[in-house]
């Protein structure tokens, strides 16, 4: 590990706020990658990797280490870490600090960020602390922004774009290596074109009500603070058809939403249907948008949407198009 002491700022902290567009930290960014037991509530980081990155986008260090779960390290065929290998690794709490000073004070990027700031966040609120983040950016969120011509929303993709090498794919610290290498491109073409940075406000697992100690749900199941959804009104408005990357969401589209979400699915769901949009309970032909962190799973919404081709964002994509909903093209 690299023993390198970030400028410490005690004023950092979560607040429970919505998405925005606001101003950079002075202090620069931390691109931040974490690997995973698995993709659920109730999994643990095993690897974390971060790239210290000053406000212009240029590196000034960089630190990686090995994480204990102790438990199963999950999909070894995915991270290569084996139980033997993580057996001599510090605790989370143990590398908590030090993961900390790297992080404070700065806007965490990460891609699918909702997914390394809630692996991050649970961690931090096992161990009996609060992650010191109160920003972060999805890399996902801002090359739609930038308008990138990209395929699919896969880093590998990004980095072929910006003729990034990748060299060991799943590993923390080449994948943060990656994105910082190409977050700097990317925040270059967003100043010149005088494009905001998508910055969300990180708001703690625990201030949303999710059990992270030992009696978490099972992995795949909700918090003890989920609610089923209620009847809702139907949708007013027909369904425009399906969404267009670069293009804001229109009232009437069907959205579907799978898998584990930051935001109260619930109020979620109220958001987008208050802004006009119809939720849909399954996948069809018909269905506009799939809102997923995970969308690779093998859920029966990630599924169908892969075969009949639909869109898939992301949740912090979906909070960002949620602020511009277009009046029905029939209005």
């Amino acid at each position: 590990m690299h023993a390198i002491q970030s400028p410490r700022d005690d004023s950092a902290r979560t607040a429970p706020l919505p998405a925005q567009r606001s101003p950079e930290h002075s202090q620069g960014f931390a691109v931040v990658d974490v690997e995973t037991t698995g993709l659920g509530r109730t999994d643990r980081v095993i690897s974390a990797g971060v790239y210290q990155l000053d406000a212009h986008g240029e590196v000034t260090d960089h630190w990686y280490t090995l994480v204990n779960p102790e438990r199963d390290p999950g999909p070894t065929w995915i991270h290569g870490l084996t139980s033997a290998a993580l057996a001599g690794a510090p605790t989370f709490p143990e590398i908590a600090d030090e993961l900390g000073e790297r992080l404070r004070g700065r806007v965490m990027v990460a891609h699918n960020a909702l997914f390394d700031w809630n692996m991050i966040s649970r961690e931090y609120s096992r161990a009996g602390l609060r992650a010191p983040v109160e920003l972060r950016l999805c890399t996902m969120v801002l090359s739609r922004d930038l308008g990138l011509p990209l395929p699919n929303g896969k880093l590998a993709s990004l980095a072929e774009y910006f003729g990034v090498q990748q060299r060991q794919a799943h590993n923390a610290l080449d994948d943060a290596r990656v994105l910082a290498e190409a977050f700097r491109p990317s925040l270059h073409l967003a100043r010149q074109g005088g494009i905001p940075l998508p910055l969300t406000n990180c708001v703690a697992v625990t201030d949303l009500g999710e059990d992270t100690g030992s009696a978490a749900p099972a992995r795949g199941s909700w918090s003890s603070s989920y609610r089923p959804a209620r009847k809702r009104p139907a949708c007013p408005y027909p369904n425009p058809g399906r969404w267009v990357d670069g293009t804001p969401l229109s009232q009437g589209m069907r959205v579907a939403i799978t898998g584990d979400t930051a935001t109260d699915r619930e109020l979620l769901e109220d958001r987008a249907a208050e802004a006009g949009l119809h939720i849909a309970s399954s996948v069809s032909r018909l269905t506009s948008l799939l809102v997923t962190n995970e969308p690779d799973s093998w859920s029966g919404k990630a599924r169908k949407a892969r075969e009949y081709g639909t869109p898939v964002v992301g949740e912090d994509a979906f909070l960002q198009l949620l602020r511009e909903v277009a009046a029905h093209p029939g209005v």
